[in-house]
């Protein structure tokens, strides 16, 4: 039987294929966008396809000759062959005086090769074999062998075109909770990083079409270099934000009209931008009002509510908020709304903020909050000293939270430690706890490397904190409270923090006055318990510690050991000064108040530092790795 032309299989490489949307998502772990075929490559398939069409063709006419030229047979065998070929082939004469012995042999030896290629048919089904046997043809043979050159030519040139997409494409990886199925960038969405584009609605469209991979493996949204000005963005479950480490998201400038005068807007609105960059929100319920005004808030730079499984991480990737505008309306009193934050995550599970640079927030840089099972790692965070309330790292009301290797410089505390308001926090009673800080370095001339409160009314307990490094900071550990906050402050563990200048090492204080409203119960007393430090080093001190409880409600169980602070040179006279407390030290120097008896030299470690593991240590991270190629 003749073989059977296939015209549009031959044909279609050569048709343009039908245009589609962009953002389109890859369903492996190395993701790469598709490359369009070079013209080299068009040519080659072309002439391939007509050599082929040419040599068909040929087949076809000598299949109809060999109708009249050819022998045919058939027989049934307990197998088929896929191969065929005639004594004649080997230089057998079948004349009946010459001997073809060498020529079975030959033949046979030929075609042992076959053996491995063409047993066909089966044992139960013997097949009726047709085979036709014709003269090789020179001109077949040729076209075979131009069309085989041609598509090795075509294969060469594919590779070629391969290498080269290495050189524009982006691989990277990184560890995280979870990898992705899916990648894109934020480029197939209409991106553009010129740093005056507003980026907003592309982050909310690329975000929104990712959403859609959440069950089939997650999807990853990929931030290459450039400048992405932005305002407010939501995240969702499933998903990675991951920034290059030449990518900067730019925090939308806004001029809200109601900032501005009649002759101000007048000269302003091409620099304008829509209220809607910055959507409004309620106030947090266990705060019950905004921080910088009685209404609600700014929804943060980057947000995000009830999530599962949400990583914002980079390569060390900026995030900028250009904070100094915020600040300035801040300072004058003309906030309708508490500033943004850079990133929030509310009523979230499984949280990781990794390899970052936060610059210039509005106001607090992170804040996940009424959370739990939260990785930040890595991120650097520096914000304009002074600057108003632009806090590091904020965990507030939230369970199992790891917090490591971060630097941070900042107008207020490095980490504050939260959970609600006065009556606001007391009633949701929503606190945090089991949380972990390691190997932070903080620079905070006007607050502290660590503070606990003084939001703390809905309670913080199981706080554990080591190789902590301040310098030019004012305290190292501070705990705020008052009365009307209600809550406790409990367990709490630091060891090992190296101090340089510093205005005190620890403070406490329950007189911290801010309050939500004026309707906070004043019977409403904190309790703090059951603090242990040990394994300080300091120099350069002010003053050694300054620690204040309430009248009637003093801060119990203060246990502080293995401690060595050099004074300043124009250090205070009285290094300690304590009111309201109760509590122990061994190995401290200076020597503590009255309040502090020392125990001892053998009491050194009397200092509990739990060595029990959280359940956040136990959570792993995965490498993951991707490529994403440029068009």
């Amino acid at each position: 039987m003749a073989p059977k032309i296939d015209i549009q299989q031959i044909l279609s490489p050569f048709r343009k294929p039908p245009s589609g949307g962009s953002g389109t998502a890859s369903a492996s772990s190395s993701t790469s966008a598709s490359s369009t075929s070079t013209s080299t490559s068009n040519v080659i398939r072309l002439v391939c396809g007509l050599l082929l069409v040419t040599l068909l063709s040929s087949e076809v006419a000598e299949s109809r000759k060999s109708k009249t030229v050819g022998t045919s047979f058939e027989y049934k065998a307990l197998n088929c062959r896929a191969y065929s070929a005639s004594l004649t082939d080997f230089g057998g004469v079948g004349d009946g005086k010459t001997s073809n012995t060498k020529a079975f042999k030959s033949g046979i030896s030929h075609l042992s090769e076959y053996a491995s290629k063409g047993l066909l048919g089966v044992l139960a089904f013997p097949a009726r074999t047709s085979v036709s046997l014709s003269s090789k043809e020179t001109g077949t043979e040729v076209i075979r062998l131009v069309c085989g050159l041609l598509l090795v030519a075509l294969l060469s040139s594919e590779v070629a075109e391969s290498r080269k997409s290495k050189s524009v494409g982006t691989s990277f990886e990184y560890k995280a909770i979870n990898c992705r199925a899916y990648s894109a960038s934020l480029t197939d969405f209409g991106g553009v990083g010129d740093g005056k584009t507003s980026n907003t609605k592309v982050f909310k469209s690329a975000i929104s079409h990712l959403s859609e991979y959440a069950s089939k493996g997650g999807a990853q949204l990929y931030v290459p270099a450039g400048k992405w000005l932005t305002g407010s963005f939501s995240l969702t479950s499933h998903f990675t934000l991951y920034l290059h480490k030449d990518a900067v998201l730019l925090a939308s400038q806004i001029m809200l009209s109601d900032f501005l005068t009649k002759s101000q807007i007048s000269v302003s609105l091409n620099v304008l931008k829509d209220i809607s960059e910055w959507p409004a929100i309620e106030p947090l319920p266990s705060y019950g009002r905004g921080r910088d005004a009685a209404a609600g808030r700014y929804t943060s730079l980057i947000f995000g509510t009830n999530l599962t499984d949400v990583i914002v991480t980079g390569d060390n990737g900026t995030i900028d908020g250009q904070g100094a505008f915020w600040w300035q309306k801040f300072h004058k009193k003309q906030l309708k709304y508490t500033r943004p934050y850079l990133i929030e995550l509310m009523f979230s599970d499984k949280i990781q903020i990794s390899n970052l640079t936060l610059l210039n927030s509005p106001s607090w840089n992170v804040h996940p909050v009424y959370s739990s099972n939260i990785i930040i790692k890595g991120l650097t965070i520096i914000a304009t000293v002074p600057s108003p309330n632009t806090d590091g790292i904020n965990p507030d009301s939230c369970t199992n939270t790891r917090i490591e290797d971060c630097y941070i410089v900042s107008g207020d505390d490095c980490i504050a430690v939260k959970s609600g308001w006065d009556q606001y926090g007391i009633k949701f009673g929503w606190p945090t706890k089991q949380l972990v800080i390691r190997r932070l370095t903080c620079i905070s001339p006007e607050s502290a490397a660590i503070a606990l409160g003084s939001e703390m009314s809905g309670g913080i307990q199981d706080v554990r904190a080591e190789d902590i490094t301040a310098i030019h900071t004012e305290s190292g550990v501070r705990i705020k409270t008052a009365v009307g906050r209600g809550g406790y402050v409990k367990d709490i563990y630091v060891k090992g923090m190296t101090l340089h200048t510093m205005k005190w090492v620890f403070w406490m204080t329950g007189s911290y006055g801010s309050h939500a409203d004026s309707h906070y119960d004043p019977k409403a007393l904190p309790e703090i318990k059951g603090i242990n430090y040990r394994d300080v080093v300091a120099d350069n001190v002010t003053m050694a510690a300054r620690l204040e409880g309430i009248s009637d409600d003093p801060f119990t169980g203060i246990c502080i050991a293995n401690v060595t602070i050099n004074m300043a040179a124009k250090a205070k006279k009285q290094p300690w000064t304590c009111t309201d407390i109760e509590g122990t030290t061994s190995g401290v120097t200076p020597k503590p108040c009255n309040s502090l008896p020392d125990q001892g030299q053998e009491n050194i470690k009397a200092c509990d530092f739990p060595t029990d593991d959280l359940p956040i240590d136990s959570l792993e991270l995965k490498k993951c790795a991707y490529r994403i190629k440029h068009a």
